[in-house]
């Protein structure tokens, strides 16, 4: 009996995964390159954290920014003030006529800021709030627990990526900027020589 109702799970476990699919759900992919402002950075969120794990594995991605394993060590450290991990929510959306739950709204919300070596603040607090509705079916609820578990994924993903927008955006004191091209009527013009007309040699 325990055998038949372990391959009933697995069976609705894979509908659900192909369910999905079909609809057109699919998780976001990593995308966009970003230079970040510092040789070495520390993430301060726990090591198993899985947006820690995700995010150091895009840094490290991007290349000539090494992660350390103490903010003392690091030119760069991002200080998460509110862990999405411990916030993230699950609220009820909408009800259908017989006041059941017909939709949820899942929350997956970020607070961090950037500091230096020294302390100092480079980037101000910094809020990134994703939300993603889903639909609720009391006769699915394996396939919609994989659903639920699928979109929190796909919102660590965009969150990791939006965060990797703003670190790269961090403007440190010790970069120095490109000068601005100028305009080509403003260039400056070419000056007339001051030296005597050359004399043809008889």
């Amino acid at each position: 009996m325990a055998t038949t109702t372990s391959k009933i799970l697995s069976a609705a476990a894979l509908a659900a995964v192909l369910t999905l699919s079909g609809c057109g759900f699919h998780l976001r992919g990593d995308s966009g390159h970003y230079t970040l402002p510092f040789p070495s950075i520390y993430v301060g969120l726990p090591e198993s954290s899985p947006l820690a794990i995700d995010l150091k594995r895009n840094i490290r991605a991007n290349g000539g920014t090494t992660v350390v394993a103490s903010p003392r060590d690091a030119d760069g450290v991002i200080e998460v003030l509110t862990n999405p991990e411990k916030t993230k929510t699950k609220t009820i959306l909408s009800l259908n006529s017989n006041g059941r739950v017909r939709q949820y709204l899942l929350t997956y919300n970020i607070v961090f800021r950037v500091l230096d070596k020294q302390g100092k603040e480079l980037l101000a607090p910094t809020q990134i709030t994703l939300t993603r509705p889903i639909d609720f079916n009391e006769t699915q609820l394996l396939a919609k627990e994989q659903e639920e578990a699928l979109l929190y994924k796909d919102m660590q993903t965009d969150l990791v990526q939006q965060m990797m927008r703003r670190i790269a955006a961090v403007k440190t004191p010790g970069m120095s900027l490109a000068p601005t091209p100028l305009p080509a009527d403003k260039q400056p013009s070419a000056q007339p020589s001051t030296l005597p007309p050359a004399v043809p040699i008889q």
